[in-house]
């Protein structure tokens, strides 16, 4: 099995080794082709109004001046000789990757555009409370397990499955669960204002980090209450409810002024 390791950290990110490792119990055919710098947030953004330059740093690994979708789609179109991969794996995000999270990251539209291409794709992440001390011992020792009952049971072809590990040690993970994609409760992105040495003021995102309370079930509580969360996502993201609603307010009337 050929395997395609990405992510939105960046190429000398720690949880691109991670997700390295995890790979390497799978199969000995790995690359590696990432972004060269974090692009975390970027989501399924491609860079269509600059030129992209891939580095080459050993046999089968390479990182892409641009977006994780630049980068997945330069691997399998432009960089790996050859067959195409049999799966694509994004990864392990630094943080997780939860309810609507996920029309923003970076780590998940890698996937996308892995599935895009016709492979395969599994995103991984893993939540976290502290960046700098991040387990990933649990991602590392549940991935390839995961990955392996997955591609068993199998999964439809315009689906990317999203994989989060909790801030656990391996031996207090509480088990696996399949979720549904939550929805907090609360906006929590704010814009943090500063000011530079000459005086200028700038702005810098962050995170509350205040938690929900989520229903049984979703992605959330299966993360808070220490479980791996497995999610299928796929891109249709038509509301039959209100698509119902609105196919009876104008129907095949003709346009009012």
């Amino acid at each position: 099995m050929r395997i395609l390791c990405s992510n939105d950290d960046g190429i000398h990110a720690r949880g691109l080794e991670s997700l390295v490792n995890i790979a390497r119990e799978l199969s000995d055919d790995v690359w590696v082709v990432a972004p060269q710098e974090e692009q975390s947030g970027a989501a399924r953004a491609l860079t269509l109004a600059h030129p992209l330059r891939y580095r080459q740093y050993d046999e089968r690994r390479f990182s892409v001046t641009g977006t994780p979708s630049d980068a997945v789609l330069m691997a399998v179109t432009k960089i790996i000789d050859g067959k195409k991969p049999d799966l694509v794996l994004s990864g392990v995000n630094n943080g997780q990757n939860l309810a609507e999270d996920v029309t923003v990251s970076g780590t998940i539209a890698a996937a996308f555009q892995g599935m895009s291409l016709g492979v395969p794709s599994i995103a991984l992440s893993l939540s976290r409370f502290a960046r700098d001390n991040a387990r990933w011992e649990t991602p590392e020792h549940f991935g390839a397990g995961i990955v392996r009952q997955l591609l068993d049971a199998g999964w439809p072809s315009d689906v990317v499955v999203n994989v989060n590990f909790p801030d656990r040690a391996p031996d207090d993970v509480s088990g696996v669960e399949v979720t549904t994609q939550g929805h907090r409760d609360a906006y929590q992105l704010f814009a943090e204002e500063r000011k530079d040495l000459r005086g200028g003021r700038y702005y810098w995102y962050g995170y509350t980090g205040e938690l929900s309370d989520p229903p049984e079930g979703t992605d959330l509580r299966a993360i808070y209450d220490g479980r791996i969360s497995i999610t299928p996502l796929h891109l249709a993201l038509t509301h039959a409810g209100a698509h119902a609603t609105l196919t009876g307010a104008f129907g095949a009337k003709s346009l009012k002024s």
